[in-house]
């Protein structure tokens, strides 16, 4: 029996929607469907349509930096080679969208993805669910394709996905870098903190910052001051992929991983973004760092390491006090807020997917969405899953499916099952790995990640 889904105002279900559920579409008869091509705007999409096709399309967006441009570099499918294989065999479409836009391309990617839902609907039929999913800057699209588009898609499934928004994520960078900067770099005028003149700027002071940070790196005092500004910025004491986890109280191993991920996860690309939205969107006015540190969660690590070097936290803490403060730029705010800033407003079901090691964006960002969801009083639409391991956009087959599998019972059913929790995704994967070894294994696990340091919702403190 088709099941009653929603469509623009994101109403529940009645026996009334049942008519408006369109018949199968031509594909299951008439055999599947591969199309490449090129929007108007110079987004580049990819369509692939079995031809037992169940009804069901999963809608790819990529990561930061991987638009199309003038070489129409054709557009992914999402998950990976192993997962597409299964979908496909199994009856699921994929479709991917790759904007012409560079950079933080969210603008244009939420635009052409309804292209290329609008192409696959002509070829092959309207869809019955619609699942929305992207790796990292794309799981940023899903959320907001699930927030914005409650007519376009019935879930979303973002994954390693930047779901605290652009404004928290470069907040919390800022948060470490005005650190690094303070106590480690103070008179060095190469390393600029906002308001990026030109990419040239920016590889000038991302290249002394680096230098900074290797020397730092030599000294009792520089890895317990590398390991304060990580702090701030939530940096994962267990980032390097193919690494065991150092223990719980080996501050150093637990520092070399945070200086491993220091440079992509605090000086991150930061330029690209001020231009797309006219100017600063990050600010520190008000920040009390002591409060910081005490919430981030790496307090202990961090005394520990200031009390072997031998230096005064205390001190550093009223150092970075009296530092003069950095300011956002409204219109920047705004920008950023609109493409996109979650404001945790669910009118479809969302499950999202982190490492428990990844930086880039670090975990807490998922527990940043879910305050935001919570707080808009759509728990029920969520149910976040979680993987142990360091690393980003790591995941296996069996993990992307299972996922996959469980966001589409919740659309068909209207319900969460007993499956959406870290064992019953474990078992799951277990069994798809079992019948397709190509899949590989999965690490779930149950996980309530740090509160988020520096949220932000639209409309929030600037």
């Amino acid at each position: 029996m088709p099941f009653p889904f929603r469509r623009a105002a994101g109403a529940v279900a009645t026996a009334a929607a049942l008519a408006l559920v369109p018949t199968p579409p031509a594909a299951a008869e008439d055999g599947p469907i591969s199309l490449r091509g090129v929007h108007p705007t110079g987004a580049t999409y990819a369509i692939e349509v079995p031809a037992n096709w169940n009804g069901t399309v999963l809608a790819f967006s990529p990561g930061y930096g991987q638009g199309a441009g003038p070489q129409q570099r054709p557009a992914g499918l999402g998950g990976n080679t192993a997962a597409q294989n299964w979908l496909l065999e199994h009856g699921y479409a994929l479709a991917g969208t790759r904007p012409y836009g560079d950079g933080w391309a969210v603008e244009e990617t939420m635009r052409d993805s309804a292209s290329t839902l609008a192409v696959l609907a002509e070829a092959a039929g309207t869809p019955e669910a619609t699942l929305a999913w992207g790796s990292s800057m794309g799981g940023n699209i899903a959320a907001g394709l699930a927030e914005r588009r409650p007519d376009l898609v019935d879930g979303a499934l973002p994954y390693c996905a930047s779901v605290a928004g652009p404004v928290a994520m470069l907040n919390q960078a800022l948060d470490a870098a005005f650190a690094f900067k303070t106590l480690l770099a103070p008179g060095n005028t190469d390393i600029k903190l906002t308001r990026l003149s030109s990419a040239e700027e920016e590889t000038r002071g991302n290249t002394a910052a680096r230098t900074v940070l290797d020397a730092a790196q030599q000294t009792p005092a520089g890895r317990a001051r590398i390991a304060l500004a990580a702090a701030f910025a939530q940096v994962s004491p267990w980032s390097v992929t193919g690494t065991p986890e150092p223990a719980a109280n080996d501050w150093a191993g637990q520092q070399a991983q945070q200086y491993a991920a220091f440079m992509p996860t605090v000086f991150s690309p930061r330029y690209p973004l001020e231009q797309r939205a006219g100017g600063s969107m990050s600010w520190n006015t008000g920040v009390d760092y002591r409060k910081l540190l005490k919430e981030s969660g790496r307090t202990s690590q961090v005394q520990a390491l200031y009390r072997q070097a031998g230096l005064d936290l205390d001190a550093d803490l009223a150092r970075l006090d009296r530092a003069p403060r950095v300011s956002a730029d409204p219109e920047a705010v705004a920008y950023m807020e609109r493409n996109f800033t979650p404001s945790g407003e669910l009118d479809v079901p969302v499950l999202t997917l982190h490492e428990r090691g990844d930086n880039f964006p670090t975990v807490t960002q998922a527990r940043a969405y879910s305050d935001a969801v919570r707080r808009a009083g759509d728990g029920r639409m969520l149910r976040q899953a979680f993987v142990d391991r360091p690393g980003h956009c790591g995941y296996t087959g069996a993990e992307f499916v299972a996922t996959a599998l469980t966001l589409e019972r919740r659309v068909r059913t209207g319900r969460w099952s007993d499956d959406a929790g870290a064992r019953e995704l474990g078992r799951l994967a277990e069994r798809l790995a079992a019948r397709d070894p190509d899949l590989g294994t999965a690490q779930f696990i149950r996980l309530t990640p740090d509160r988020f340091l520096r949220p932000h919702v639209p409309g929030g403190t600037r």
